[in-house]
């Protein structure tokens, strides 16, 4: 994976990769950011449901790739679409979901209440830049930071652990604890933006790296259900899946507590929610 830091470095990147006329793949609230793309698609919209998956394959036609700019559900929808055409997808995150980092993704059936899932997305750079985030409401901050935390969290005890991830997940899941109070109190600061943004990319990688666990398989499922946010999901799962798992991986979940700062890996999880809002299902 390539990764660059701030919006200049798109056309860098884009050149380094051969991708002449990208299709950028965003929603309506990103349309007026200047980029370096030949088309446009702003139908993303939020689960990505399978109807704007299809519409997002209709805009392609010339493209030799596709620029994500956007949460989880623009980078999954350009996922989805790689998918089916085989097109590099470049992802600019807006948010702290580490979608960016791996080649599966997420499409709803709206019909059945049901959230599938798919892989096989060539996924070939990303470009961070935190000035893109400063605007990001609270409760978007705070759900897709704790999504950014159960990446950190789960790869340290899921089946696919490694050397590389569990540090990855340790310098994450640090970073993420420090700044998202931070970066709750004071949104427009930012130097705490772009250590949450660090965070998540770190997060990032170990989910690449390792894999996912219950917290995130019981998001999903809710999800789909009920159409919740990712994030919010994954603030109010994560919890009671440490607890739940604590049993068989007592050493890993004390790690991450000692990342975190607390000797209550799943108190401290709740604390954080509970600041950016999320506290019971209901």
């Amino acid at each position: 994976m390539i990764v660059r830091w701030g919006l200049e470095e798109l056309t860098g990147l884009l050149r380094e990769l051969g991708i002449e006329r990208p299709l950028l793949v965003t929603s309506r609230r990103w349309t007026s950011v200047h980029l370096p793309v030949a088309k446009r698609f702003a139908g993303v919209r939020p689960h990505v449901p399978a109807d704007s998956v299809a519409a997002a394959l209709a805009a392609v036609r010339e493209a030799d790739g596709l620029v994500a700019l956007g949460g989880g559900s623009a980078i999954d929808t350009a996922k989805a679409v790689s998918a089916e055409t085989h097109l590099p997808v470049v992802a600019i995150p807006t948010t702290y979901s580490g979608a960016e980092w791996t080649p599966t993704f997420g499409v709803r059936d709206e019909e059945r209440g049901v959230k599938g899932g798919g892989g096989g997305a060539n996924v070939a750079g990303i470009v961070y830049d935190p000035e893109l985030t400063l605007t990001l409401p609270e409760a978007e901050t705070g759900g897709t930071a704790l999504n950014a935390l159960a990446h950190s969290a789960e790869a340290l005890y899921v089946k696919g652990r490694n050397t590389e991830a569990d540090r990855e997940a340790l310098a994450g899941a640090t970073l993420i604890a420090d700044a998202l109070p931070r970066v709750l109190a004071a949104p427009q600061e930012a130097g705490g933006r772009r250590d949450l943004l660090e965070g998540a990319m770190h997060a990032g990688a170990a989910l690449a790296g390792a894999g996912l666990g219950l917290g995130h398989a019981m998001a999903q499922a809710l999800g789909g259900r009920y159409g919740i946010p990712h994030g919010a999901l994954n603030a109010v799962c994560l919890p009671p899946a440490l607890r739940f798992n604590e049993p068989v991986a007592a050493a890993e979940i004390a790690r991450f507590g000692d990342a975190v700062g607390s000797a209550d890996a799943a108190g401290k999880v709740e604390e954080l929610a509970r600041l950016a809002g999320y506290s019971r299902l209901r």
